[in-house]
């Protein structure tokens, strides 16, 4: 049998930084409130006619290729995790093709929001371990800054999220990289963060009553989110652990997805792992949803954080709900 490796990796976040002084013009919050809320200090907006979820990515993966020293005529299927589509359809994985130069491979469209690259990674591991493909390149890009309304009214939202690409290339060997993935979902509080409009349900799609009512922004509950995510995080990690016979300690680095600051510390502390070997990087860039673990996941690397033999558990928790964890030897 195959295992999948992680080969090659890279991320790409816009040139515009938005700090937290620069929220107040908009609306009624402050630099402090942010930072204890989040932990974010700043984040990236993308540049309009320049920046799409699409170009990101390709960026990304263009940097992604070069570390795995491949072709990009060698990859054979894509995986492209986003909630931020350019278009309603088709999905931005097709585009990422066209980027990339490449015609009739496979691209796969993941829309499980910040679970979305636990989920791709959980697919693509599947073509691997079966034979079935050789190279996979997984992405998860994010343009959220273009449906967040920058006012008090949108602002529970607002400051949390931000813009930014992380690809990784995933290729067929005879050691084990990664060692398993667990996905789970459960739809029971399916609207506790969501986003109703536009959707098929609307005889009129898009109408100026939703406009002004704001109903075309995006919704959390946010209290049921934190006791929830809390919750899921080490129960998935525990599920990881126990089914490939490991323990906390024998975890080198922790890379969760970046959806607030004080969700990463409470996992951090339930699990006992040291500070150093958690990464957080929300502070610099906010919650980029499906890319918060690449972007996360490059960094770590560039930055010599792993080393060959290190053992890297990745976890997600978002809307749907749906949460996963990823344990894999670098």
């Amino acid at each position: 049998m195959k295992y999948a490796n992680l080969t090659g990796w890279g991320f790409y976040v816009p040139e515009r930084i938005v700090p937290n002084k620069e929220l107040e013009k908009y609306m009624d919050t402050s630099d402090e409130w942010i930072q204890e809320r989040s932990g974010i200090k700043e984040r990236r907006f993308f540049e309009p006619g320049k920046d799409t979820v699409s170009t990101m990515a390709f960026e990304a993966s263009k940097k992604a290729i070069e570390k795995a020293g491949i072709a990009a005529e060698e990859i054979d299927m894509i995986v492209m995790a986003t909630l931020s589509s350019e278009y309603f359809f088709p999905g931005p994985g097709v585009l990422l093709e066209r980027l990339l130069g490449l015609k009739d491979i496979p691209a796969f469209d993941i829309r499980q929001q910040c679970s979305g690259f636990i989920y791709g990674l959980s697919l693509a591991e599947q073509y691997i371990k079966t034979g079935t493909y050789k190279t996979i390149l997984l992405v998860g890009s994010e343009i959220q800054s273009g449906i967040l309304e920058m006012s008090t009214r949108g602002r529970d939202l607002a400051v949390l999220f931000g813009d930014g690409a992380g690809a990784v290339i995933l290729q067929a060997g005879d050691s084990p990289g990664i060692l398993s993935t667990h996905i789970h979902s459960d739809g029971e509080h399916a609207e506790a963060l969501f986003m109703r409009h536009p959707g098929s349900v609307n005889p009129d799609f898009i109408t100026t009553e939703m406009i002004n009512d704001g109903e075309l922004l995006p919704y959390m509950n946010g209290k049921l989110v934190f006791k929830t995510a809390v919750q899921k995080f080490p129960e998935v990690i525990i599920e990881g652990l126990e089914h490939n016979g490991l323990k906390t300690e024998d975890i080198d680095l922790f890379i969760p997805h970046q959806a607030n600051a004080r969700i990463t510390e409470f996992v951090r502390q339930k699990l006992g792992l040291a500070k150093e070997k958690t990464v957080s990087n929300i502070h610099k860039y906010g919650n980029t949803t499906a890319a918060t673990i690449p972007i996360a996941l490059a960094e770590s690397m560039d930055a010599g954080l792993l080393k060959k033999g290190d053992l890297l558990c990745l976890a997600a928790f978002g809307s749907g709900f749906t949460w996963g964890s990823a344990f894999i030897r670098i």
